[in-house]
């Protein structure tokens, strides 16, 4: 009667094709221009622009920002959290993978028992006795893996950890974008206070001018009241840049694992750094490029493992023990050959009825592969958008940028001019006003603009996976 059984449920380990129904990649970004593929050299170097490698944040000129980004992947505490999260998942791969092998072990013991008299008589005198037993030996056991079970267990729990390594790369890859921001915002805040020093020097000069005019009668107090606002004003924006500058500094610090103290970041100016100009390449390498893809794909296999565990689960299960060693009531006599004793088993279980617990668990797991073939799709989806978005913000900030230096040279000149006529004495205080106040504006939306055109190019890296690339899955383990 096992036998048709054995032979109707080795139907039902067959695998289940899934519909993985992934989205179509197209052949190209819609918002590159070149659609050329991405070239990943051993020998890539900061000078060329075209490349990406994993230190990509040294890639805009920086000294500093490479230094922080190489510490902070040694020093961030949520980075080394994860790199303790892939130590468990690979111990418990190796857990996983004992089960393939039989299990041996040792076993020794001594025992003295004494035995009353009146145990052994029932008048007097009673006697009592002494035994000792001494026993060693080996157990092995070993449950046969007919069905698969524990092989797609242990093949689970690789792809478990070759998840977690890369939820590690992707941790990376955030941590790395997130400094370089952070960075991004202590330079603009520089900037922006130097331009608003540059600016209240400026404004006092213009004080000063009224100041003489209004000796000879030229000027009012209305102008010069209206100064005095505009130079206050220049000051006041002061301290929220120092504010600025000193909290994005100390959240540096955090990020590289530091206390604030420790960290100087000495930084500079936006318009020192380079602009990469990066090639997005085609769409399906980012299947390739993209660690939070990969994390999801190995997840979706390691699913399929557990599936098929809980198929095998269903079968039944076949153990073999044996036991072996030498068992003496003296010490002397332990190891003689008369002492040896041996024993040799086989166990089959076959589940028959246990409430529906081992078929829920057969649909959990394949609920669970469903749930994560549709995160596949969206991480798929969102890793393409993400790039596309990206494009958009670096060619519209590059575009907006270049228009805004040109309001910046025409308000300047504009400036220049209202000034010069101010001494001539050809021009009323309220136009000069006006270009001042617009010349400030355009050069601080100058400086806010190459800022967001930065973050731009981060997110474009960041979207294209950072510097990451796949290791072969033996690598991984």
């Amino acid at each position: 009667m096992l036998f048709p059984l054995l032979a109707l449920a080795a139907c039902g380990l067959e695998d289940a094709q899934l519909d993985m129904n992934v989205p179509q990649i197209p052949a190209r970004f819609t918002q590159d221009q070149t659609g050329a593929a991405i070239q990943q050299t051993a020998d890539t170097s900061a000078e060329d622009r075209g490349k990406i490698s994993q230190d990509w944040p040294k890639l805009f000129g920086s000294p500093e920002l490479s230094r922080l980004s190489q510490q902070a992947v040694r020093g961030n505490f949520d980075i080394a959290a994860a790199a303790a999260r892939l130590i468990q998942a690979q111990a418990q791969s190796m857990i996983s993978s004992s089960a393939l092998v039989p299990s041996l072990s040792g076993t020794g013991s001594a025992s003295r028992s004494y035995t009353p008299g009146t145990l052994r008589s029932r008048t007097a005198p009673f006697e009592a006795s002494f035994g000792n037993n001494f026993n060693l030996g080996l157990s092995a056991s070993y449950v046969l893996d007919f069905w698969g079970r524990n092989r797609a267990l242990a093949d689970s729990a690789d792809w478990n950890a070759i998840a977690t390594r890369y939820d590690r790369e992707t941790l990376i890859v955030s941590t790395q974008a997130t400094l370089a921001n952070t960075y991004f915002q202590v330079l603009v805040a520089q900037d922006r206070l130097r331009l608003a020093r540059q600016n209240v020097q400026i404004a006092e000069n213009v004080l000063s001018a009224i100041k003489a005019r209004m000796d000879v009668g030229t000027a009012t107090a209305l102008d010069l009241a209206q100064q005095e606002s505009i130079v206050a004003s220049q000051r006041a924006s002061i301290p929220a840049l120092e504010q600025s500058q000193q909290q994005a500094s100390v959240l540096v610090a955090s990020l590289v694992g530091r206390t604030p103290e420790s960290v100087v970041v000495t930084g500079g100016s936006l318009e020192r750094l380079r602009l990469p100009k990066v090639q997005p390449g085609l769409p399906s390498q980012l299947l390739l490029r993209r660690p939070d893809l990969a994390a999801a794909e190995a997840r979706l296999q390691a699913a399929q493992g557990n599936i098929k565990a809980a198929r095998a689960a269903l079968l039944p299960s076949i153990s073999l023990s044996t036991q072996s060693g030498f068992g003496s009531s003296t010490l002397a006599n332990l190891l003689r050959p008369e002492a040896l004793a041996a024993s040799l088993a086989a166990g089959l279980v076959q589940p028959i009825f246990n409430g529906d617990q081992t078929e829920g668990q057969l649909r959990q797991a394949q609920g669970r592969q469903i749930e994560l073939l549709a995160d596949y799709r969206k991480v798929i989806v969102t890793a393409l958008a993400d790039v596309e978005t990206a494009l958009i913000a670096v060619r519209l900030t590059s575009e907006h940028e270049d228009l805004q230096a040109r309001v910046v040279a025409s308000a300047r000149r504009a400036y220049e001019i209202t000034e010069q006529r101010l001494q001539e004495g050809t021009i009323d205080v309220v136009t000069l006003l006006n270009t001042q106040l617009t010349l400030f504006q355009a050069q601080d939306n100058l400086t806010l603009i190459r800022y967001q055109r930065l973050q731009a190019l981060v997110s474009l890296f960041q979207a294209l996976g950072g510097g990451f690339t796949r290791d072969m899955r033996d690598e991984v383990l």
